[in-house]
C-alpha cells in the first residue's frame, strides 16, 4: 500500500491548444478509495494513464509512496490495472488468466497456485477456476479481471471505467462487490467513471475534472451539500441541481416571487467583482410546494412526473415570465408520491429557507453566505 500524490502534473498532447491534463494537483491517502469523475474528455482517464506510466507525463511529477515514478515504466510501478474490456485470454481457464502475470513474473508454482485461491475466494469465483471466459457472465469475467489484479499484490489499484460493458442492475450490484472489496483489502485505489452516482456511491473522496482542470476533490456528502462552483453543483446529483440566475435588489435575490434576503457577506464578495446578478442553485429535495393562491415561491407549468413508488419528481417550466433564459430552463423538484401534481397543471414552488446555494454569475464560484 502506498500514498499517491500529482504534484502539478500536467499532460499536453501534440497539436492540441489546451493540456489534457493542466497543472493536477491531487493526493491520495494510502488505503484511500478515490473515485476520478467528468463528463467525456474531461482528462480522468489520461490522469489515471499518467499515474500507470501509459502516457507521458510533460510538466510536474507523480509520486507512488517515498518513489518518484514520474519517468519510471509501467512495469516498475508496483500498480494494476482493470479496464473497461476485461483483456482475457479466451484459451486459457479462470485460475491460468489470474496467475498469468504471476507465470511471467517468474512466480513460484505454489506461490501462485495460493494467491490464485486466495483471490477467487474473496471474489466468489472458486467454483468457476477451471472454466474459460466464455462460460462466464460479463459480471464473473470483470471479477477475473479484478482476480488478476488482485494476485499481484500491488501497491495500487488502477481502474478505468470497469463496469461501463455491465447492465444497469448488474453495475448496482458489482459496484457494491467491488466497494467492499477494496475496503477489505485496504489497497490505495484511483478508480475512473463518467457515471456520478456510481462515483458518489464507491468513493471515500470524489475528485471532479472539467478541461483538464481539477474542480473539486472532497467526500461525496461534501460536495452534494457544499460544490465549490456551478459546474460541480450541476454535474453532481441525481436528479442534477436546479440552476438560475437572479436580479439583485438592494440585500435580496429575486425572481418572480421568490425573494432571497443575502447576507453581508455574499453582498460585499458580489461588490467585490461588480456583479449584478447571482445564480441561485437549489436541489430538487429543496423546495416545497404551497398553496396556488399564495404569493410566495415562483410558480411552475408541470410538464413531467416522475412516479418511482418511493419518490416523484415534477419537471416543469418557469411561468409568468418574459425572460428567455429562464423559459428554456427546467426545474426538477421532489414531490409527494402519494399526491404528485397532475400533468400541464401549475403549482407554486418555495425553496426552503437554508437549501439555496448561491454563486457568482461572473466566475461560478461559490459565493459566501
Amino acid at each position: 500500500m502506498a500514498k499517491v500524490r500529482y504534484d502539478e502534473a500536467t499532460r499536453v498532447y501534440p497539436g492540441s491548444e489546451r493540456p489534457a491534463v493542466d497543472a493536477l494537483d491531487l493526493s491520495i491517502d494510502d488505503g484511500e478509495f478515490l473515485v476520478l469523475v467528468g463528463p467525456s474528455g474531461c482528462g480522468k482517464s489520461t490522469s489515471l494513464r499518467m499515474l500507470a506510466g501509459l502516457e507521458r507525463v510533460d510538466g510536474g511529477r507523480i509520486s507512488i509512496g517515498d518513489r518518484d515514478v514520474t519517468h519510471l515504466p509501467p512495469r516498475d510501478r508496483d500498480i494494476a490495472m482493470v479496464f473497461q474490456n476485461y483483456a482475457l485470454y479466451p484459451h486459457m481457464s479462470v485460475a491460468d488468466n489470474m496467475g498469468f502475470a504471476l507465470r511471467v513474473m517468474k512466480t513460484p508454482k505454489e506461490e501462485r497456485d495460493r494467491r490464485v485461491r486466495e483471490a477467487a475466494r474473496l471474489l466468489d469465483l472458486e467454483e468457476f477456476l477451471d472454466r474459460k471466459p466464455k462460460a462466464l457472465s460479463g459480471g464473473q469475467r470483470q471479477r477475473v479481471a479484478m482476480g488478476r489484479a488482485i494476485v499481484r499484490e500491488p501497491k495500487v489499484f488502477l481502474m478505468d471505467e470497469p463496469l461501463s460493458n455491465l447492465d444497469a442492475k448488474l453495475r448496482v450490484q458489482t459496484r457494491t462487490q467491488l466497494a467492499a472489496l477494496q475496503r477489505r483489502l485496504g489497497v490505495t485505489t484511483v478508480y475512473v467513471t463518467h457515471d456520478q452516482v456510481e462515483a458518489m456511491t464507491m468513493g471515500d473522496r470524489v475528485a471532479v475534472l472539467k478541461d483538464g482542470v481539477l474542480q473539486q476533490v472532497d467526500t461525496p456528502l461534501r460536495l452534494y451539500q457544499h460544490p465549490a462552483n456551478v459546474f460541480v453543483a450541476g454535474f453532481i446529483g441525481s436528479p442534477s441541481m436546479n440552476l438560475a440566475e437572479y436580479r439583485v435588489e438592494g440585500d435580496e435575490a429575486v425572481l418572480g416571487g421568490t425573494r432571497i434576503r443575502l447576507t453581508r457577506e455574499t453582498l460585499q464578495a458580489l461588490k467585490e467583482e461588480g456583479g449584478e446578478r447571482v445564480i441561485l442553485g437549489f436541489r430538487p429535495e429543496g423546495v416545497e410546494v404551497v398553496g396556488g393562491d399564495d404569493d410566495a415561491g415562483f410558480p411552475i407549468t408541470v410538464t413531467v412526473v416522475e412516479e418511482l413508488g418511493s419518490d416523484a419528481f415534477l419537471y416543469g417550466q418557469y411561468a409568468d415570465t418574459t425572460d428567455q433564459a429562464l423559459l428554456d430552463q427546467t426545474v426538477i423538484a421532489r414531490v409527494d408520491p402519494n399526491a404528485p401534481p397532475a400533468k400541464g397543471g401549475r403549482v407554486r414552488l418555495r425553496i426552503t429557507p437554508g437549501k439555496e446555494r448561491l454563486f457568482s454569475a461572473l466566475t461560478g464560484r461559490r459565493l459566501p453566505t
